[in-house]
């Protein structure tokens, strides 16, 4: 059974509930016709919907959410357009706009077996655990597992989309250092691991997409990048296990937080630059291409930029098919299908008009003596020097823009 609780914006105490005992679908929204409707001016006539993932099987406690609304849906205080949800979720719908919380109850729970711990196989019977908890506060080890991988044992849903899952992961047993790299740290025991969709894994240049991130991790080595761990076929899925980075990427940053100023921007650009330099450095050079503000995380640990999903990386050099890269932030020669390592500088461009304004980039694109390109005019926060790099940066001729990144960031490191 879901129960939602509508809670006070304030006091965080519910004002209304409403209860579906075996629903798959959840429509939520401010229209008539929705199973919940909120009467809020910045809640969509339909915004979101809460889905069960398992089919006709009714015990299954995984849900994912599905933002349809405007303004956005928050899901734990992090703006989300499609992620798993658990028991005990915080649901915002846009910014300021109502709260809900999302509760769940197995019907084994409801017919009177153990409850306060996560559906799955149980690893720990000690008492006083909270039901939130993922770790035994007495022995450490995981209170519930909900299946296990190779030797990976799952323990939550991270996030869904179409290429795969991602989970949060617990190794029990840490393994030696992998391969011949005398660099190569042995695995954590909390780890992420993504499961390639079975359905796109039909797909050749989609498999291809899940091994090329693999293989681009596997021989990186920079502070800035997640690290690799393991990769494996089991039942017919592939799996890479890679390093947990904890924090929040730009785009979630600046959704929550507001633009930030230059002098921040500009920080955390000449971060992004340094592994942009790195991976363009490798022999044959690497091309990411696929620089936006939701690639880019800010860890948690050092406040250090991490650059994320390398399933898009290229080695330069090579012909190129598929157009790969998010709008706005993609240079016009990577929308023909070459792009180059300028293309990943090219990026850096937008990424700042994002995060000084928190508006999407091509709002600022207008028609100019030389095509298209991004007018800065009306933007306060920005200088006269770093609007000069923001312009050479995104020229629509590649040879017109900075060469390589560390000249990139000697030009942002003068705006300061």
């Amino acid at each position: 059974m879901v129960t939602l609780y509508l809670l006070h914006p304030e006091q965080s105490k519910p004002l209304q509930q409403w209860q579906f005992e075996d629903a798959s679908i959840v429509r939520i929204g401010r229209a008539p016709d929705n199973d919940v409707v909120l009467a809020d001016p910045l809640v969509s006539r339909h915004h979101l919907l809460l889905q069960r993932q398992n089919g006709e099987d009714s015990s299954s406690h995984v849900w994912q959410l599905i933002n349809q609304g405007t303004n956005g849906t928050f899901l734990d205080g992090v703006l989300v357009s499609q992620s798993a949800i658990v028991d005990g979720s915080i649901i915002q719908l846009a910014k300021g706009g109502p709260t809900l919380r999302f509760q769940f109850q197995s019907p084994s729970t409801r017919a009177g077996e153990q409850g306060g711990k996560r559906a799955g196989e149980k690893t720990c019977t000690h008492d006083g655990n909270s039901p939130q908890n993922l770790f035994c506060i007495h022995c450490g080890q995981p209170l519930s597992v909900q299946q296990t991988i190779h030797q990976y044992q799952v323990l939550r849903i991270l996030g869904q989309g179409g290429m795969g899952t991602t989970y949060l992961a617990w190794n029990p047993s840490q393994k030696k250092p992998l391969g011949n790299n005398s660099t190569r740290k042995s695995q954590p025991q909390l780890l992420v691991l993504k499961e390639m969709n079975a359905e796109i894994a039909k797909v050749a240049k989609a498999q291809e997409l899940f091994e090329r991130e693999a293989n681009a991790l596997k021989h990186l080595n920079h502070v800035g990048i997640p690290k690799y761990y393991d990769f494996f076929v089991e039942d017919g899925k592939k799996y890479l296990a890679m390093e947990l980075i904890h924090g929040q990427n730009l785009e979630q940053i600046i959704y929550k937080y507001g633009p930030v100023t230059p002098a921040k921007a500009i920080g955390w650009m000449l971060q992004a630059c340094e592994i942009l330099d790195y991976i363009h450095s490798q022999e044959p050079p690497l091309i990411h291409r696929d620089i936006k503000p939701a690639n880019l995380m800010l860890r948690s640990l050092d406040h250090r930029i991490v650059v994320l999903d390398f399933g898009a990386v290229k080695t330069g050099g090579t012909a190129f098919v598929t157009r790969i890269g998010a709008e706005g932030y993609c240079a016009p020669e990577q929308e023909r299908g070459h792009p180059l390592i300028q293309s990943d500088l090219y990026a850096i461009g937008p990424t700042l008009i994002f995060l000084l304004t928190g508006e999407a980039p091509y709002k600022f694109y207008r028609p100019s003596s030389k095509g298209y390109q991004f007018q800065l005019d009306s933007i306060p926060t920005v200088t006269p020097e770093l609007q000069a790099v923001i312009t050479r940066v995104t020229e629509t001729k590649p040879s017109d823009r900075y060469a390589t990144a560390k000249e990139l960031a000697i030009a942002l490191s003068e705006c300061h």
